[in-house]
């Protein structure tokens, strides 16, 4: 989950900017459900686009989508590749001149709309609908749905396809049980049945798959501490304790994919990312993808990760900028980004494309059905800093304990945003 951690630890690292930017009486402080997208018009004023790469195929794309743009348009666009995305996105709202269109990640996105400063624009375009639940949800602030998602990724079961045929196993599993079963049979003395990430965006879909949930359907209320969640922490915690599940820290590696890709672990619960790690890093590493097991009452459940299209509400040329991030979010687009650096579209037109182009990978986008979106609560940061900490001493903690602790923090933090 390397992607998921490096977002986190900019984020933070953008908070104190982030701060100064949305106080700085600059204009960028008016309603966050408010659009004033619908009434303007675009100019040929030249637009930004500022974006955080994953290397230089996404760089190639997204400067070749943007000249497409303004060959249509009349538009021009700058495309800026940041080396610290969080960071220069709030310095650029601090000084009042911020990117016309910037990636944008839920957790930073729930801080931005809480105070006012993007445009809720998917009102304005015709597909607006055409989001799977999950990634709406992700964007959606205070009931308004204001930032569009551009791609997607689910949790699966990664299974090493030598360390399964060589311990006589069958089917994939289908249960908590079954998971368990499997992971004590492949576990050797220098590798660990399963692996997953030490961090609660590599554990909460076991509350999910639990009858659990984190907060209510409002995000008014946090539910972490109910008896299903620390069932779930606890079936964990055994796991871990005999010795059939290890976190990536626990085998040497910093993530979940390296560990598995070193196959320190025969099993590993992550995201899609995971795929092009594995091609570069790992290309001897032979692996297939199943759904994750159901739990105990036969519930479904994984997370989704995913960014948006953030738009600035102020801005010289605000329907230029929407109008660019109608372009970006079309099947044709969305293909060709995934094409070009392995992303999966977050269009439910698009995803049908893909999974006819990789059908090898069409267990991310089938799992989206039951896919709960991973926690961003404004202000949380260091809350869930603190409740990853907690977690990564599961072995050792007592699961109602964790849960109780974090159940506090981050009730604190949605009470005093309230």
């Amino acid at each position: 989950m390397r992607r998921k951690i490096a977002v986190a630890a900019v984020a933070a690292a953008g908070l104190a900017v982030l701060a100064t930017a949305c106080s700085s009486g600059n204009g960028f402080g008016s309603s966050p459900s408010a659009s004033s997208s619908s009434t303007a018009k675009a100019t040929k004023s030249p637009l930004t686009l500022m974006f955080g790469s994953s290397g230089t195929a996404e760089t190639s794309a997204v400067q070749q989508a943007a000249k497409a743009f303004t060959e249509q348009s009349g538009i021009p666009v700058q495309v800026i590749p940041a080396s610290n995305l969080t960071q220069q996105v709030a310095q650029g709202f601090s000084g009042g001149q911020p990117p016309s269109v910037f990636y944008l990640d839920p957790l930073t996105f729930q801080n931005y709309a809480k105070d006012g400063v993007l445009d809720a624009y998917p009102a304005t375009l015709p597909n607006a609908s055409g989001f799977a639940s999950a990634l709406t949800q992700a964007f959606t602030y205070k009931t308004t749905f204001t930032c569009e998602p551009k791609d997607a990724s689910t949790l699966a079961l990664y299974v090493n396809t030598a360390d399964w045929q060589q311990a006589g196993l069958g089917a994939p599993p289908a249960t908590w049980s079954q998971l368990e079963a499997d992971a004590k049979k492949l576990t050797t003395g220098g590798r660990a049945g399963l692996t997953i990430d030490q961090t609660h965006s590599g554990i909460d879909e076991f509350f999910y798959q639990n009858g659990g949930s984190v907060t209510n359907a409002a995000g008014t209320k946090v539910e972490l501490n109910s008896s299903q969640n620390i069932a779930a922490l606890t079936f964990l915690k055994g796991m871990l304790t005999q010795g059939i599940m290890k976190f990536p820290a626990q085998v040497g590696a910093g993530f979940s994919g390296q560990a598995f890709g070193e196959n320190k672990a025969a099993m590993d619960i992550i995201g899609n990312w995971e795929n092009g790690e594995l091609q570069s890093d790992f290309p001897n590493v032979k692996f297939k993808v199943y759904p994750l097991p159901a739990g105990p009452s036969g519930t479904h459940a994984t997370l989704s990760f995913t960014n948006c299209w953030g738009v600035p509400k102020q801005q010289p040329n605000l329907a230029g900028a929407v109008d660019l991030v109608k372009f970006l979010t079309t099947s044709q687009q969305e293909m060709a980004f995934a094409k070009a650096f392995g992303v999966i579209p977050s269009l439910t037109t698009a995803q049908t494309q893909y999974v006819q182009a990789y059908p090898q990978y069409a267990t991310f986008v089938n799992e989206l059905a039951y896919a709960h979106p991973d926690i961003a609560i404004a202000g949380a940061t260091q809350a869930l800093s603190v409740f990853d900490s907690a977690l990564q001493q599961l072995a050792s903690g007592n699961p109602a304990s964790i849960l109780n602790t974090a159940q506090q923090n981050l009730q604190a933090v949605i009470n005093q945003g309230a």
